[in-house]
């Protein structure tokens, strides 16, 4: 299970964060520690608090994601947050727990408050990201879950970690953020020159150019992607490879030369293969399969959810008259068997409703995936289509800009020989001049 926590402020961006309505399913485990009982008022709770002191990161935000393919019960959260409150010293602190459902897959988010309300002072984290880490291995280790391989070894962590900007930049050209970065490291990887990194630059539909502040790729759809970020190398690293950027065209350069025929060319072949993917997103988008599913799901989670209800109300209306008569129940009474009794009886129906639930949930979750995988399978087909498509159009390209290179030299190449040429005549003119003038005979 992944940890990544941070001190934060911003509580009402925190709030809207949590109860964000992009996930399919938002469900609010917990909020203990506050008068409120809602995640807003319990957030703006937690300001109030951090007023009465110095502190601005009045909060500790933590996301809990299991590995992709493995079915987490509740109970274990909850077991690893109370790991992470042991570790980090927060323990008794008010916090807020809240589930999130995407995609098939589940991950949950705790926010607590750090304000010591006895001593109005802020908890003081030290080191948490290697507390949290060592949390996340032993839970991969007692689970047996498969550890990613940046555990195991921090040389192999994933280079394929991209900033929000980065994201959206391969959502307005319909490319997943990963695959660009993918295909510019393997360019880099497989090239020891400026030449050789260039070609491979090309051969994966990507131009070196020179940007505002160094290195950077420009693709056939005048995306500019900065080397340094995406490489995960320095400034000094490139040089030593490519040599100084000022020796490069600017990327403006780049997005002309890739206007013209070929931009027509590929906004056609691009409006094509767009309409092609549409019909096929079609059974699982337009026929609207996510958000039937979706609908379905969440009432089938109020029904339970009503009938739990229900009998818990009428459960608690029979624990409340089961009490003996005469004597033997005010012995009950005053020894307290009554009330533990009614208290085990009511925790055995609330472990009852909770396994229900859980049932319920997972169920959803495996129909959820399966039709995840669909769309997975279908999107990395229409990727592989996207990137042959460029793939192709790059080589067009690199033609056309090899054929006007030799367009421009075969035209450089005869205006020198008209150049030359002319001024042999100019100067056998001059000669004939002076002989004729040396001949003239005198009067």
């Amino acid at each position: 299970m992944i940890l990544k926590g941070n001190q934060r402020a911003g509580g009402r961006q925190m709030a809207l964060h949590l109860l964000k309505s992009e996930n399919e399913h938002v469900k609010v485990h917990e909020v203990s520690g506050f008068i409120a009982n809602d995640v807003l008022g319990a957030i703006n709770e937690a300001y109030a608090l951090s007023k009465g002191t110095k502190c601005k990161q009045f909060m500790y935000s933590l996301s809990l994601n299991p590995p992709q393919n493995e079915r987490v019960p509740v109970t274990v959260f909850e077991n690893t947050l109370t790991r992470v409150e042991k570790k980090l010293g927060l323990e008794g602190q008010p916090r807020v727990v809240i589930f999130h459902e995407k995609e098939g897959r589940r991950h949950a988010h705790c926010v607590w408050s750090r304000i010591d309300t006895e001593n109005m002072k802020a908890i003081n984290i030290s080191h948490p990201k290697l507390k949290l880490n060592d949390i996340a291995k032993s839970l991969y280790l007692e689970h047996g879950w498969k550890m990613p391989d940046g555990f195991r070894d921090k040389s192999k962590k994933n280079p394929l970690n991209y900033t929000r900007a980065e994201w959206q930049q391969a959502l307005r050209i319909n490319r997943r953020p990963d695959d660009i970065k993918r295909e510019l490291q393997e360019a880099w990887a497989v090239s020891d020159s400026k030449g050789s990194f260039s070609a491979a630059l090309q051969d994966q539909g990507y131009y070196l150019a020179r940007g505002r502040r160094g290195f950077v790729a420009v693709d056939v759809h005048g995306q500019v992607y900065s080397l340094t970020r995406q490489l995960d190398q320095k400034k000094k690293a490139l040089e030593e490879r490519l040599g100084k950027a000022d020796t490069l065209p600017e990327a403006s350069e780049i997005k002309i030369q890739i206007n013209g025929r070929l931009n027509k060319l590929f906004n056609k072949f691009s409006d094509e293969l767009n309409l092609k993917h549409e019909k096929e997103n079609r059974p699982l988008d337009k026929a609207k399969a996510k958000a039937k599913m979706l609908y379905r799901h969440r009432k089938d989670r109020e029904r339970l959810d009503e009938i739990q209800k229900k009998r818990w109300h009428a459960e608690e209306l029979r624990r409340c008259v089961r009490v003996r008569n005469g004597f033997k129940g005010l012995w009950d009474k005053l020894t307290g068997s009554y009330q533990k009794n009614r208290n085990r009886k009511a925790w055995l129906a609330y472990q009852r409703d909770q396994k229900q639930q859980e049932e319920l949930i997972k169920k959803q979750l495996a129909e959820r995936q399966n039709l995840q995988t669909q769309i997975n399978l279908l999107r990395e087909k229409q990727e592989k289509e996207r990137k042959a498509l460029t793939h192709d159009l790059s080589h067009v390209s690199s033609m056309e800009k090899d054929k006007v290179k030799q367009t421009q030299e075969k035209t450089m190449r005869s205006t020198t020989k008209n150049k030359k040429q002319l001024q042999s005549e100019i100067e056998f003119d001059d000669f004939d001049l002076d002989i004729s003038s040396d001949l003239e005979p005198e009067i």
